[in-house]
């Protein structure tokens, strides 16, 4: 398990203060409703058309957001957007609040690949959770980030919506290129990225509510014995007995890869309540929005 100062660290970190939201505090006496959590990788989502690696038209920011429409989700944990202003254009403000994390980033340089003469823009994580829901947020998850302006930090808050049981939810973007083994060329990195999530994790799993860590992993933690799974996945503390919401189906959104690295990992509790998992795929002869379909898991209260 963990050194205890990494413990200690990431126990000061989850009581550090918190902002309510605006919503109404949540009824006891409520009839408890399915809560359905999801989470999207938006692909250098950008504020102004044409812009970033992956440029843009209005026709292209609506049908994201049909698809947000009919995702009907109650949180959506969201990677790679620029800003508040790029993720408003998926998200409804209508019906969404955004949040996201206050990491700067260190966009710049060009793109490369498709478009060679595209900037970089900012990727940052954050969370779209419907106006109706009461929610504290915590301290950005910044260990995760490794002095490293170029790494994400986490994004941390606590749902606490009516009628149905509160539930911890961390939003992570890890560092991509070490999907599976140790020896890619970003492993050192991606790896020492885990002690921090694990602290995190140990912190939540001794805490009194279920939780759940959701985003782009950038890791196939389904393959048999992964490392990076078997070291999170330990059951210390006892909440630390972790499920993969997707429960081994293989992904469909691109048939170039048989093992998702977007995940949605509940604790012990929130497994407990796990009633079905979904990606929602793009219509065939479809343009692709982002080279990442939605995922999302239903919990029965």
């Amino acid at each position: 398990m963990l050194p205890h100062r990494l413990i200690a660290s990431a126990l000061l970190l989850l009581a550090a203060a918190c902002s309510p939201a605006t919503s109404a505090p949540a009824n006891p006496s409520a009839p408890s409703k399915p809560l359905k959590l999801a989470s999207w990788n938006l692909e250098f989502l950008a504020a102004r058309n044409g812009e970033g690696c992956n440029p843009r038209d209005d026709s292209d920011y609506a049908a994201m957001r049909r698809i947000v429409d009919d995702l009907d989700a109650d949180v959506i944990a969201f990677q790679e957007a620029e800003n508040e202003t790029a993720a408003a254009r998926v998200f409804d403000p209508a019906k969404y609040v955004v949040i996201m994390e206050a990491r700067k980033g260190a966009p710049g340089g060009t793109c490369g690949g498709k478009f060679p003469s595209q900037t970089v823009i900012r990727q940052a994580v954050g969370f779209a959770i419907r106006k109706d829901m009461a929610f504290d947020r915590h301290a950005d998850v910044t260990s995760l980030m490794r002095g490293n302006e170029q790494l994400r930090s986490g994004v941390d808050i606590t749902l606490r919506p009516e009628g149905r049981t509160p539930i911890r939810l961390l939003g992570i973007h890890l560092k991509s290129g070490c999907f599976s083994g140790n020896e890619a060329k970003a492993c050192p990195i991606f790896q020492d990225q885990i002690p921090a999530l694990e602290a995190w994790i140990d912190a939540a799993a001794a805490g009194p509510e279920r939780f759940a860590v959701l985003g782009d992993w950038n890791r196939r933690l389904a393959l048999p014995g992964d490392a990076i799974w078997t070291k999170i996945d330990d059951g210390d503390p006892a909440n630390a007995d972790l499920m993969l919401a997707d429960a081994g189906q293989p992904p469909a959104c691109d048939p170039r890869y048989d093992s998702f690295i977007d995940h949605i990992v509940l604790d012990r509790r929130a497994a407990a309540d796990r009633t079905g998992f979904s990606e929602t795929l793009y219509a065939p002869g479809e343009k692709h929005y982002s080279d990442h379909c939605p995922i999302a898991v239903t919990l029965r209260r």
